[in-house]
């Protein structure tokens, strides 16, 4: 499968996968994280059933909170 990750491509064994196994896979070990997939904002309940697909544009950003 190959899909845009951050604007990046990238290409994977396999012909789907979701969101936790992208982030397992991509070591992204971030606790705070925006999901979009197509632009579309995976909540993260849904991490563990939202699929990523072959062509799929998938961002992932690391939010960083301070003061």
């Amino acid at each position: 499968m190959k899909i845009i990750l951050n604007n990046r491509q990238e290409e994977f064994d396999k012909e789907s996968m979701t969101i936790r196994e992208l982030l397992d896979e991509k070591n992204f070990t971030f606790k705070m994280v925006v999901i979009k997939i197509n632009n579309k904002l995976v909540r993260k309940e849904h991490y563990d059933t939202s699929l990523v697909r072959d062509g799929d544009d998938v961002s992932v950003l690391h939010l960083i909170s301070g003061g």
